[in-house]
């Protein structure tokens, strides 16, 4: 069991724990009875020895109430086996060393030994153990002519069952903490992905875009300077537009239209000289597919641009399915990048399914198609 501790609320915990410990606290009161048997025989070795382990017993008891405590809180794990009878063993000689110097009253220790058990082993082991110890105390109350400790031995038998109730409720509210816990943190990362999936496919469409007008107006700088200074307007614009995205998807309220999309595809093409066949209109689209669809069409012209070095591209779209199909070169397509795994992300939680389709020489072909529902 690992011994590296995570708190669950490192505020709460001190607190926890130490009301844990004063609780446990007063009920030490019971071990009164040894130590005033111990101090009326104080002019005996067999008093100190009493008053001695009596003290010892209830130190070890509290310090072994903490410490399992703390590491239920911290969700460090249950005690080992180990440890566990290495502290019932020390309990055990100092309840032994206290009965054989006090008398009957020593048998107070036995209680605490039963609630020592379930709190340490497992539920079988801890039950067994206790049955033990409630049996020992009637033997040797019988042996040693003490009289009748059957209400004791109760008594033991209730400690533990009312501590064991204790503990599977607690363990129950600490799995629901932890349960909690682990949905926010998995919240935190697929917020993180979506937000890193989203600045990723904007930036690199846009940027992408950018680059191809750069290109295209530093070219025309000597040939026609009024397209250049059309195409300078269009980077600004563009630059705007990107700057305005990526404000909007911080701030969680971005959605995207498949008609600007495909606005957007056509112009990115152009500048990059690729002929485009776009549909005129994307009326067809059901509602719950329309931003998936505007996804893949920002992807997929993205890659055209970026990788494909073709000379024609055509966005084929229906109620069903949108697909990207150039004529270039498909080698470098076939990596699954980023905004691929993105995509194919998307198109799941949406119900549908990505689809690449590349050749050499022959073209990238990129789908996404709804599933029919079985």
């Amino acid at each position: 069991m690992s011994e590296t501790t995570r708190p669950i609320d490192s505020a709460a915990m001190p607190r926890r724990n130490r009301f844990g410990i004063l609780f446990a606290a007063v009920w030490m009161i019971f071990l009164g009875g040894p130590l005033i048997e111990g101090w009326n025989l104080r002019d005996e070795l067999r008093g100190w020895a009493g008053i001695l382990a009596t003290l010892t017993f209830g130190a070890l008891y509290l310090y072994t109430f903490a410490r399992v405590q703390q590491r239920r809180l911290t969700l460090s794990g249950e005690p080992t086996v180990r440890r566990a009878v290495l502290t019932l063993a020390g309990l055990t000689a100092l309840a032994a060393v206290i009965i054989v110097s006090v008398g009957p009253t020593g048998l107070a220790t036995a209680p605490y030994l039963a609630v020592t058990a379930v709190t340490m082993l497992p539920t079988v082991a801890g039950g067994i153990l206790t049955l033990a110890i409630a049996a020992s105390v009637e033997i040797v109350s019988v042996s040693a002519g003490w009289g009748n400790y059957s209400g004791l031995s109760l008594g033991v038998c209730a400690a533990a069952f009312a501590t064991w109730g204790v503990m599977s409720l607690i363990r129950r509210n600490i799995a629901m903490v932890h349960e909690r816990e682990e949905q926010e943190l998995r919240a935190v990362m697929e917020e993180r992905a979506r937000m890193a999936r989203d600045l990723h496919d904007i930036l690199g469409h846009s940027l992408t875009v950018i680059t191809v007008k750069a290109e295209l107006a530093n070219r025309l700088l000597d040939v026609d300077v009024e397209r250049a200074r059309s195409e300078l307007d269009d980077l600004e614009r563009l630059s705007r537009d990107a700057l305005a995205d990526v404000r909007s998807a911080v701030d969680g309220f971005r959605t995207i239209s498949l008609p600007v999309e495909i606005a957007r595809a056509r112009e990115a093409l152009r500048a990059a000289g690729i002929e485009d066949h776009s549909p005129n209109s994307t009326e067809m689209v059901p509602r719950h597919l329309r931003e998936l669809f505007a996804w893949t069409v920002r992807e997929g012209v993205t890659n055209v641009v970026r990788h494909s070095a073709a000379t024609q591209c055509t966005i084929t779209i229906d109620e069903k399915s949108v697909e990207i199909v150039d004529d270039g070169i498909s080698g470098e397509n076939t990596t699954i990048g980023n905004g691929l795994t993105g995509l194919r992300e998307r198109a799941a939680a949406a119900g549908a399914r990505l689809t690449i389709n590349s050749a050499a020489h022959q073209g990238f072909s990129l789908q996404v198609h709804e599933q029919e529902n079985t």
